[in-house]
């Protein structure tokens, strides 16, 4: 009986999963789709989302690594404080952080003095974009580097020192080659939630084609502007890329195990 129960609750919730996702492939014919998926509009938000996650990819792993190893092997006072600010963005909803960082990078806000200053301006252009997934895809990386190189032995890094290695030789060719898979795995989820963000994006970037509509915001536009096709054609595309991410983490989930 309790099988049954469990069989059938699972199967309930698998099936409410996979069929709306499924309706997303069944919607349009191959034929539409190919000639949606190569229209303008869909090109310029495919270029934008490469260009932004791969930006917002490369600060991440510049600023994410250091703060990660920090925080898996360092001892200072506040460590709780910052591990637990890091994580914070995984829980704030989207639209929060887009007001969030309008309020601190915004035309009005508390960086407003020193950006006007440097005549530079960040809302509602491409590297707002990047601000935004930064914001929210970084912590991801930084919890999985975190657990890859706290589970590094410390024995390697020890008997690397006694060779004549220095801390940034050790760290380069010992301690990230160790923890290469979990950071790979951070890395990957990181990048799969930048090409996903929607609500920060739209608050402190805005929906400009060709500047800063990525493809959720391009599908959100299609379906307001009733372009199904559009809209339809560029979920799959993000469907389709979040299974290969998904796929990607559970083997670099094995090899870090």
């Amino acid at each position: 009986m309790l099988r049954a129960a469990v069989a059938i609750a699972s199967a309930l919730l698998v099936l409410f999963i996979a069929v709306p996702l499924a309706t997303l492939y069944l919607h349009l014919a191959p034929a539409r789709f190919a000639a949606t998926i190569v229209s303008p509009a869909a090109l310029a938000a495919l270029r934008i989302s490469l260009l932004t996650t791969a930006a917002s990819l490369a600060l991440t792993l510049a600023l994410g690594t250091p703060l990660a190893y920090a925080l898996a092997r360092g001892r200072f006072p506040g460590r709780g404080v910052v591990d637990a600010l890091v994580d914070l963005p995984i829980v704030v909803p989207p639209a929060v952080a887009g007001l969030a960082l309008l309020f601190a990078f915004g035309k009005y806000g508390a960086a407003a003095p020193v950006l006007d200053a440097l005549h530079v301006r960040i809302a509602f252009t491409t590297f707002a974009v990047v601000l935004a997934q930064l914001f929210v895809g970084a912590p991801f990386y930084v919890r999985a580097a975190r657990a890859g190189f706290a589970s590094v032995d410390r024995v390697y890094e020890e008997a690397s020192a006694t060779l004549g290695m220095g801390p940034l030789r050790t760290f380069a060719r010992v301690t990230v080659p160790l923890a290469l898979p979990a950071l790979a795995g951070g890395a990957v989820l990181a990048w799969a939630r930048a090409l996903g963000e929607f609500g920060a994006t739209i608050m402190f970037a805005g929906n400009l084609q060709g500047v800063t509509q990525t493809l959720p915001l391009a599908v959100y536009l299609g379906l307001e502007s009733g372009d199904l096709d559009l809209a339809s054609a560029l979920a799959v595309v993000l469907v389709t890329i979040a299974l290969a991410v998904v796929a990607a983490a559970r083997v670099l989930e094995r090899r870090a195990a």
